[in-house]
């Protein structure tokens, strides 16, 4: 599922592997769909999202150029949290 859906994994260290990778996913989204509306960047929900998803955006943005007006960071962002849980998951168990 893409947003980690049930995080049963047989070790309690898989199980906050998907929860941690869940909410991440999920911040990302939701800062995309944030970005195509015009809100105050002060607002606290923005700020929370943006410290949260800024150390994992930052580094793919300088990577992978813009097309045009459109970011794909963000969705490239979620293929590699969804690779990355699901291999550490794998990893223990």
């Amino acid at each position: 599922m893409i947003f980690g859906g049930n995080c049963t994994g047989e070790t309690a260290a898989s199980q906050i592997v998907c929860v941690l990778f869940t909410i991440l996913t999920v911040a990302i989204f939701a800062r995309a769909i944030v970005s195509w509306l015009n809100l105050d960047p002060r607002s606290p929900i923005i700020q929370i999202l943006d410290a949260i998803t800024e150390p994992i955006m930052d580094p793919i943005r300088r990577i992978m150029p813009r097309i045009g007006m459109i970011d794909l960071s963000p969705l490239v962002a979620i293929l590699l949290l969804t690779f990355l849980s699901r291999g550490l998951q794998n990893a223990l168990g």
